[in-house]
């Protein structure tokens, strides 16, 4: 069976799988509770004939589907959680759904479904042929708050696989030749002592206080950081009442840098201003790292076997119906104006990795990427200016134009795990030659 065979397949069932991403898309549900679209994309591919391995390290939302038997093993991320407050109609204009209803401002509906769709194609192919081998796709819960893959990577479900591919709906089709940055995320929870704010103020020691002070530590310190590093903070808890001296105060903070050794460094300052914060106001301070993503290693020879199994999949084109929503959508972002090519681009893209360039977000793919060489392309899946996280996006993903993207992704995938199976042009042993040296004699170890 040739690759013609899996572009036909991919072109026949495109309709069942933008059904399932449409489907996910409608029932949107955030971090480790994506219940709904973990149990239906898993009833797919179990009809399908895969086994299914549930409950990854005791995450109910995680799985990994398995189909063949034997070496080369490759493996397909998909992701499928939403994220809060994002809820949008698939419109140009802003309509929640829901009111503070969550939604898929990062396109998790297609990202996990593109790899289904891939894997189901593929395991077609291997049925009616003589290629052997193994492929997973890999259920990932809570992307979003960066730590769904690292939990499973602490099972260690990605440890004897050859290689991994994914993708992410993004504004252009290219692949991810930028590393993404590490990023660590932590609370710190201050205990002070309660008091009333006005009769008795000297009898309290407020646990807000020190939050604010720390705050001001941090915010010195952003002048003697590596450029591109980025320290972000929320106030989650900061008491209860005016004239109540706060007993308990919390910050959450996500510290990024290009490098997780260069996060290490900046989380030691920061924990040491917190210690301070507490010290100055007599309080008590203690800890809690909620995910600690690595960076992303970009690997080569993977991305330009995914690239050129893009250019040999079914070219994206756009009614003009697609046309006029990018068109309608954009009069809303930075965009606005430009002609309808500009903003749905179907040209695809290849540039090589260079060592230090990073972009400015952060994924957990980056804990796979140290364990296995890993892959990674985008697809265009909303018009160019959309930024994601964004109801823009939210209502993007829930289009045609989307599942367009989506399916472009799943094609490349596909071919590229086909050729892979076949070690065409030893791929494999030039994606592991790159993997060894980025990695440069480093061991995976999970950061939580």
């Amino acid at each position: 069976m040739s690759k013609a065979a899996i572009i036909k397949w991919i072109e026949q069932h495109k309709q069942t799988y933008t059904d399932m991403a449409q489907d996910i898309w409608d029932h949107p549900q955030t971090a480790y509770e994506e219940k709904y679209a973990s149990d239906l994309q898993q009833n797919a591919l179990q009809a399908e004939g895969f086994s299914i391995t549930q409950s990854i390290n005791g995450i109910d939302t995680a799985f990994v589907a398995e189909y063949g038997q034997g070496k080369p093993i490759i493996g397909i991320l998909g992701e499928f959680d939403a994220l809060p407050g994002l809820s949008q109609k698939a419109t140009p204009k802003k309509a929640e759904a829901i009111a503070n209803g969550p939604g898929h401002g990062c396109g998790h509906n297609l990202l996990g479904t593109a790899g289904v769709e891939a894997v189901v194609a593929l395991k077609e192919i291997m049925e009616k042929g003589n290629l052997t081998g193994t492929i997973r796709y890999y259920g990932c819960p809570a992307e979003e708050v960066l730590s769904g893959k690292t939990h499973m990577a602490k099972a260690g479900v990605f440890d004897d696989l050859d290689c991994a591919l994914t993708w992410h709906p993004m504004t252009n089709n290219a692949v991810m030749h930028k590393s993404m940055q590490s990023m660590v995320s932590i609370k710190f929870h201050f205990k002070g002592k309660p008091a009333h704010a006005a009769a008795s103020p000297e009898a309290g020691r407020s646990a807000l206080d020190s939050v604010e002070i720390m705050n001001i530590g941090v915010n010195y310190l952003r002048e003697h950081v590596p450029d591109g590093t980025r320290m972000h903070y929320t106030i989650t808890d900061g008491g209860q009442a005016p004239n109540i001296v706060p007993e308990t105060a919390t910050v959450w903070y996500f510290l990024r840098a290009s490098s997780k050794e260069e996060v290490e460094k900046i989380l030691y300052r920061v924990k040491n201003i917190a210690k301070g914060a507490a010290l100055i106001n007599e309080t008590e301070v203690d800890s809690e790292i909620l995910a600690f993503a690595y960076d992303t290693l970009p690997n080569d020879p993977l991305n330009e076997l995914m690239y050129h199994n893009m250019l040999d999949s079914t070219p994206l084109t756009y009614s003009q119906e697609e046309s006029a929503f990018a068109v309608n959508l954009a009069a809303s972002l930075p965009t606005a104006g430009k002609p309808v090519e500009e903003l749905l681009p179907v040209s695809i893209h290849f540039n090589a990795y260079q060592a230090g360039e990073s972009l400015p977000g952060s994924t957990d793919v980056g804990d796979v990427s140290w364990i296995v060489p890993t892959g990674m392309v985008t697809t265009t899946c909303a018009p160019v200016g959309t930024a994601l996280h964004s109801w823009q996006a939210t209502a993007s993903f829930g289009t045609q134009i989307g599942y367009k993207g989506m399916h472009l992704a799943a094609s490349s995938m596909a071919l590229s795990a086909y050729d892979l199976l076949n070690n065409k042009d030893n791929v494999l042993n030039k994606a592991k030659e790159t993997f060894d040296r980025l990695r440069d004699g480093k061991e995976y170890q999970a950061g939580i």
